[in-house]
């Protein structure tokens, strides 16, 4: 799979969950894709003071991207890396 393919495909991931971060008054962008297939994002809104943001990210985010790109290794927060 090519740097776009997964880049294209983490865009469907984000589309999805993103209804349900913004109905939270949230909502998430993708940053980058790290060599390692470490994907960074960022949240907005609601969602960057959320206390369970960190839950969101590992059961929600990497979760739902990983049913599109099976071999992401993890989703990281811009700026906690």
């Amino acid at each position: 799979m090519t740097t776009t393919e997964i880049v294209d495909k983490i865009h469907i991931a984000l589309d999805e969950i993103r209804p349900f971060l913004q109905s939270d008054g949230g909502d998430i962008s993708l940053v980058e894709v790290k060599d390692d297939l470490t994907v960074v994002v960022k949240l907005h809104g609601a969602c960057t003071g959320c206390r369970v943001n960190q839950m969101t990210l590992k059961s929600g985010v990497e979760m739902t991207i990983k049913k599109y790109v099976p071999n992401i290794n993890r989703v990281v927060q811009e700026g906690s890396l």
